[in-house]
């Protein structure tokens, strides 16, 4: 179920890239033409800031990483010029296995999907995403993954397997950066103990996902606070973040 070694190498490019929407929301309000990054311009504001993007960014990232390494990849997703939109990459080993990496939803490695072209597993397998075991399943171009807690919660997440026109993909990608969400978002993969967690700053709390459960941070009630707290976890510029989370809350 492991991808290999070349793909893991690529993939392990992008271990300490948070998914977040403070990027995004600061970038909408510069003065640019078109709110979707290009790669370079992501690079550099990670070089400048510490953070990377969201799903969007994420994804054009790891494609550009993949085809700079001869592996073929294209992006897949569903919701695309909706709000709830979520894309990922499909990386094909030297065999035509194909494997989801997900950085938006910050898997820990990416999955096979099939062996052989024909298997999917209804195993519930550990080790792939933070604080769950993840169960595949796919019928025809759908593919749904299942999530399951520590508490037996289950939550999924869908993808339509299609290959995403790279123009389309471009398009879809101006839309969502264009809507914004009036609540700040961040998800960051961090070890904990002897597993990878789930470190996530949603809706004004902190929380991490564990095998052991949900564990709450201690609640921050200033943006100094927050700030503070998103740069000593992920290494993000504390004063760009103050900046944004402000901007933030003014939706309020």
């Amino acid at each position: 179920m492991h991808a290999p070694e070349y793909l893991l190498k690529v993939w392990k490019q992008f271990d300490c890239f948070p998914m977040e929407t403070l990027t995004k929301l600061w970038y909408y309000q510069q003065p640019n033409k078109h709110k979707q990054r290009d790669v370079s311009l992501i690079k550099e504001h990670r070089e400048q800031y510490g953070l990377s993007g969201n799903c969007f960014d994420l994804a054009f990232c790891l494609l550009d990483a993949f085809q700079k390494e001869g592996i073929t990849a294209y992006p897949i997703g569903h919701g695309l010029h909706t709000e709830d939109v979520h894309v990922a990459v499909i990386a094909l080993d030297e065999q035509g296995n194909r494997y989801l990496c997900d950085l938006g939803d910050q898997w820990i490695i990416p999955i096979l999907l099939e062996k052989e072209h024909d298997a999917f597993t209804e195993d519930r397998l550990s080790g792939f995403f933070p604080g769950a075991m993840v169960q595949v399943q796919a019928m025809d171009q759908e593919l749904t993954i299942s999530f399951q807690r520590p508490n037996d919660k289950i939550s999924r997440q869908s993808y339509d397997l299609t290959p995403i026109d790279r123009e389309e993909f471009t398009k879809a990608a101006e839309s969502c950066q264009r809507l914004i969400d009036p609540v700040p978002l961040l998800e960051y993969r961090m070890p904990y103990k002897r597993e990878i967690a789930h470190w996530e700053f949603d809706r004004w709390s902190i929380f991490l996902s564990t095998k052991e459960g949900l564990l709450k941070e201690p609640r921050l009630t200033t943006i100094e606070g927050w700030a503070e707290r998103i740069h000593q976890v992920t290494g993000g510029d504390k004063d760009f973040v103050r900046q944004v989370l402000e901007q933030y809350q003014q939706f309020s």
